[in-house]
């Protein structure tokens, strides 16, 4: 099927009956935190075991301590969400950013050029290794690392980087995969 503007997926999605209970309770839980079940989350209970395969990862790159801030962390998914045309993780994560960082405008400034943004060299040169990662993770040298390195990134935050990055290109093309919409509520979260 395709998906339309009613539509949240390509493939079915599971009533919050119908889930397993763990994934019913995660869901309910972000439901009480945001208001709502982020469409992501419906959409992944399709397969419940990559559901729970899915956000155990996450909240391990995401919840863990790091040298890496939270506004850190999503800038990094915003950039590289953007140019994979993920409008699902551009959106989710640009409102967490705006939450983050209580700036109405930065998602939108790191998704259309970081490098105009209002943000550090630091977050710069964080963005420009996720952007390798990215699109040519096999010319990752040692360069990379002192570059970073220069910044006062250890060699923890440079992983953290990279798996954080990693893990949310595949994100990006389950997303755009399964034709996930983004919800209506995070285009304005963080604006006001």
């Amino acid at each position: 099927m395709t998906a339309t503007k009613t539509n949240i997926s390509r493939y079915p999605v599971p009533t919050i009956d119908d889930m397993p209970e763990d994934i019913k309770e995660a869901c309910l839980g972000f439901k009480e935190k945001l208001g709502f079940i982020p469409n992501v989350l419906v959409a992944l209970a399709h397969r419940p075991d990559e559901f729970r395969a899915f956000l155990a990862y996450n909240n391990a790159l995401m919840n863990k301590e790091s040298g890496l801030t939270p506004a850190d962390k999503e800038m990094i998914i915003i950039a590289h969400s953007n140019h994979n045309g993920c409008s699902y993780c551009v959106q989710s994560h640009g409102a967490a950013l705006r939450l983050a960082t209580e700036n109405p405008t930065i998602a939108d400034q790191v998704a259309v050029n970081y490098h105009e943004a209002d943000i550090t060299p630091r977050q710069k040169a964080m963005i420009d290794f996720a952007m390798k990662v990215t699109t040519d993770s096999r010319s990752i040298n040692e360069s990379d690392f002192a570059t970073l390195r220069t910044h006062g990134l250890s060699d923890e935050d440079i992983w953290d980087i990279a798996g954080i990055t990693a893990f949310f290109n595949l994100s990006n093309r389950m997303m755009n995969f399964a034709a996930i919409r983004p919800d209506d509520e995070f285009y304005m979260l963080g604006r006001h």
